[in-house]
């Protein structure tokens, strides 16, 4: 059996082993041992990197002796190093031979190498469990950071959706009563002119009161025209709620028109038409131009939004 086999029989790492007889020139197994002994805390370098070995010239030269502490060692590998660990500088030779380890002193450094080498892979076990329980804090506080942010998002949307709804029942009774009012201002207008035409048939004259009542309605208009802000509530035919925003009465329904696709994208501002379902009537594109007191909207309107 080669030294090779019987290192990696007595249960070392093979690239150790291949260090360490490169190292000691395969001087034998005792060497070979000795080296991996000692340098059982080294990496191993790359084989273009192990560092030379260093031919003893004479056959006296059996080991290195450390001029600065008295230690010998067997190997010019070794001593180099104990300079390392030690930062000694002083080596000789020496004529001095180490005595070979028994059988139970070989033993007894792979016992002591092996518990050295578990209790390194024991502390690097618990430098990975500790960062892992460290990583694992970080991934449930971003959790629950995340879960936070998520929950208060929900609250807030719900809270808009509360405020929208109540907005969208005030917006819609209000239209409701303007038309309820301007359909009972329509029955007035029609009883009076069906009363006028059926007068004019009979060839009755026309009760004297009936004539003031006409320019007071035109009064109310007039001065309702004269307001600075025309507050608009839009309908949009791609359905969800109506937008409301209060705009100058000079402004032009092109103006709301790009406020309209500023709002929603499936409005473009060139394409968007509107209407007034009472009176019925839809704004041509010359109306679009004129301002929304010159369109009768002033002070209030609701608009049906289309494209």
């Amino acid at each position: 059996m080669s030294n090779k086999e019987q290192l990696i029989a007595m249960g070392f790492e093979p690239d150790r082993i291949d260090w360490a007889l490169r190292a000691t020139k395969n001087a034998g197994l005792q060497q070979a041992m000795d080296h991996i002994l000692d340098n059982s805390a080294r990496d191993v370098p790359e084989q273009d990197e192990a560092p030379e070995e260093e031919i003893a010239e004479g056959a006296e030269a059996k080991s290195i002796k450390c001029s600065e502490c008295g230690k010998v060692f067997r190997s010019s590998a070794t001593a180099s190093f104990h300079a390392e660990k030690s930062g000694h500088q002083e080596f000789e030779e020496s004529t001095e031979e180490i005595k070979p380890l028994t059988e139970e002193e070989k033993k007894a450094k792979l016992e002591e190498l092996r518990a050295r080498l578990a209790e390194k892979r024991a502390a690097a076990s618990k430098e990975d469990e500790k960062a892992q329980r460290a990583n694992e804090a970080i991934r449930r506080k971003a959790g629950q950071d995340t879960g936070r942010l998520k929950e208060e998002m929900k609250i807030k949307e719900a809270q808009r959706d509360v405020e929208r709804k109540k907005q969208e029942k005030l917006e819609d009774a209000r239209a409701r009563a303007a038309i309820k009012a301007q359909i009972e201002s329509d029955k007035r207008e029609r009883a009076a002119k069906a009363a006028a035409e059926k007068a004019a048939r009979e060839g009755v004259a026309q009760p004297t009161p009936a004539a003031p009542a006409a320019p007071a309605r035109p009064a109310a208009t007039i001065k309702s025209s004269e307001n600075p802000e025309t507050r608009l509530q839009i309908r949009l035919h791609v359905g969800g709620a109506p937008l409301v925003k209060t705009f100058p009465s000079e402004s032009t329904l092109i103006d709301v028109a790009e406020y309209v696709a500023s709002q929603n994208l499936a409005y473009n501002v060139d394409a968007v038409n509107f209407a007034t379902t009472f009176p019925r009537k839809s704004y041509s594109r010359d109306e679009m131009r004129k301002s929304l007191k010159d369109n009768g909207l002033t002070p209030s309107a609701v608009l049906m939004a289309s494209q």
